[in-house]
């Protein structure tokens, strides 16, 4: 049964990732579904051949739906291209579901973000609804098929224009948009957590890292709202690899990708606080030896750059 939420599929130079994921998608086969293609960088020989195969490959979107295409002439980056194509798919709809060309959904992720996009539609406590899940069942507290957390992941997620307007990509002056004692609680309540979200986020001010999904997250720190989680992984990230632009090592926490039981029993719009530490701990090593770990392979990459 095709998902009735419509679909944005954002694409850069691996055009076979994402005849990869047109292929999984014709299973379920959304009837509307939009595609943002990134421009070749300047120069690059490479990234013009394979930006031309990418735009190639969506013409291998052959069953019954509409089709919308922007495909950027110049490159933009990951944080502008990606933000930017979340804009103008929401200018389009008032929902719907955001997958990146180098991730593989169950099939059982579609009509459970549909269930979800239905059921917090008009909920300002939610923000968005993911689909992928790190946190082995021994660390999750909620009992239920899915649960609340403070930090949205984006491999696999679905939201609401509502929601996206409280997103910015520059976040110069976040500080004062989150001023303590509230930037306390917003960052997890201890001082490697907070640490480390200031860290991540003066960097970002500064434009030192390209990239929009820690905005994200900024986003959902400033205005409370929170991100509807599965307590399975229902979404298998392939773009791991030395030819990756920013996921070059596959984590250890990356659990397997299973199905969801529908339907969903609703939950309380709450912190699941055991999973969220777990995350905090695992998956952005926000303790003080994580952080230290962080440090270390910062140094690492910055001396093999100036050698």
């Amino acid at each position: 049964m095709a998902p009735d939420a419509p679909l944005l599929l954002s694409a850069f130079n691996r055009p076979d990732d994402l005849a990869r994921l047109i292929e999984r998608l014709r299973d379920v086969a959304p009837s509307r579904v939009f595609v943002a293609v990134d421009g070749p960088r300047e120069g690059n020989a490479r990234d013009a051949e394979s930006v031309a195969r990418t735009h190639d490959a969506v013409s291998e979107i052959d069953w019954p739906c509409e089709v919308t295409t922007l495909f950027r002439e110049e490159n933009l980056g990951c944080g502008r291209a990606v933000s930017s194509a979340i804009t103008w798919f929401l200018d389009h709809v008032e929902r719907g579901i955001i997958l990146e060309d180098d991730l593989l959904p169950d099939p059982s992720f579609f009509p459970y973000c549909t269930e979800l996009l239905d059921r917090y539609e008009n909920d300002d406590r939610v923000l968005a609804v993911s689909g992928c899940n790190y946190v082995p069942p021994s660390a999750i507290s909620v009992q239920g098929a899915y649960r609340f957390s403070q930090v949205p992941h984006i491999w696999g997620w679905a939201t609401w224009r509502r929601s996206w307007t409280a997103y910015r990509l520059d976040i110069t002056g976040w500080r004062a948009a989150l001023p303590f004692p509230r930037r306390w609680r917003a960052m997890g309540g201890s001082p490697a957590s907070v640490a480390y979200w200031s860290t991540l986020f003066d960097l970002l001010a500064r434009r030192q890292i390209d990239t929009w999904d820690g905005q994200l997250v900024f986003a959902a720190m400033r205005s409370g709202m929170l991100t509807a989680t599965p307590n399975v992984n229902l979404v298998e990230n392939t773009g791991f690899g030395a030819d990756a632009t920013h996921t070059v090592r596959r984590p250890d926490y990356i659990r397997p990708v299973q199905s969801i039981a529908l339907p969903l029993a609703p939950v309380d719009v709450a912190i699941d606080e055991s999973a969220d530490r777990w995350t905090r701990h695992h998956v952005f090593e926000a303790t003080i030896p994580g952080m230290a770990r962080q440090a270390a392979r910062y140094v690492r990459r910055r001396r093999g750059r100036s050698a």
